[in-house]
């Protein structure tokens, strides 16, 4: 099945090169079937990467979706054309009252600034307490993740001695989660962050389970035991040459990064680097949709807002 999305998105293109079937807001209006809708709060500067990064993992599914993507209004983004934003961004005021079966709240390079003194945050915290009553399912991405944790339930950040940049093992802990179905008990996965948290500090929140870890990261994937927040640390959405291009940056601002881990082959930058995790990606974003958004969420979201009790009440696994 397809993905909808605008019509004139850059994804779109991007998308139709590599043979993945693109459904415009027009074609879709006609279909009888209902679509489920995903809202997108990218907080990333590469904006356009970003989009076709989650679109396209999103898109592999046997699901319609309709796309909606959040910009914060007190904070405009200096690295895109404004004319992007308009076009295809919405603000929180204007969705606030509507409900969504999916939502995505991306990384941003904010690891050496305190969340209270994020320009932002007043507004990403009004936005990730309406997400309990407006979304039934929210996957949160690297510092979207660590933010989320600490607002949510105060798990402390911690500072690593270097940062981790590269292709990293990681090991499946709970195998019998749907979340789990499919991957290998250890597979690779793309990590870009100077902080993390500790596994010690989760295990004191009873509401939250680790689900996948790493030697040198802790926990890279969490949930909670409601099922309805997922934190990814590490970036399974990532294209070939992301790290590359980080790498690239870092140099040219005279950081003297480190060569990321695993990725070029025999650690040589000229050389083109080594995809091991695309296979991973798809399947944390389709096992995703499909087991706790699609198979669980109500078929009315305005109904499922009013029942009695808790409307978004899932069975934990």
């Amino acid at each position: 099945m397809p993905i909808k999305i605008p019509d004139s998105l850059p994804a779109r293109k991007v998308l139709e090169r590599e043979n993945i079937f693109v459904m415009t807001e027009y074609r879709a209006m006609h279909q009888d079937i209902r679509p489920l809708d995903v809202l997108i709060l990218n907080l990333m500067p590469t904006k356009i990467a970003t989009e076709n990064q989650l679109v396209r993992k999103l898109s592999n599914t046997p699901l319609q979706i309709n796309i909606e993507f959040l910009q914060t209004a007190s904070y405009k983004s200096t690295h895109i054309d404004e004319a992007h934003m308009e076009s295809f961004y919405t603000t929180f005021e204007q969705i606030e009252d509507k409900m969504y079966d999916g939502m995505i709240i991306t990384g941003a390079p904010l690891a050496d600034i305190a969340y209270e003194d994020v320009s932002y945050w007043p507004e990403l915290c009004k936005i990730m307490d309406w997400t309990k009553t407006h979304v039934h399912c929210v996957m949160h991405i690297c510092w979207g993740a660590l933010a989320a944790l600490y607002y949510h339930y105060g798990v402390p950040t911690v500072r690593y001695p270097y940062k981790l940049s590269g292709i990293y093992e990681n090991r499946v802990l709970k195998k019998s989660s749907p979340f789990c179905r499919g991957f290998d008990d250890i597979f690779w996965a793309p990590h870009s962050r100077e902080v993390g948290i500790l596994a010690e500090d989760v295990l004191k929140v009873p509401e939250l389970e680790i689900l996948v870890d790493s030697r040198e990261g802790g926990p890279t994937i969490l949930k909670t035991t409601d099922s309805r927040h997922f934190y990814a640390l590490c970036h399974l959405e990532y294209d070939a040459d992301t790290l590359a291009l980080e790498y690239k940056r870092d140099l040219e601002k005279g950081i003297d990064p480190m060569i990321p881990v695993n990725y070029f082959p025999d650690d040589d930058p000229t050389r083109k680097p080594l995809v091991r995790w695309r296979s991973a990606g798809q399947l944390m974003f389709s096992n995703w949709l499909n087991y706790y958004v699609y198979q669980t969420t109500p078929y009315d979201l305005k109904e499922g807002k009013t029942q009695k009790g808790n409307p978004w009440e899932k069975p934990e696994y």
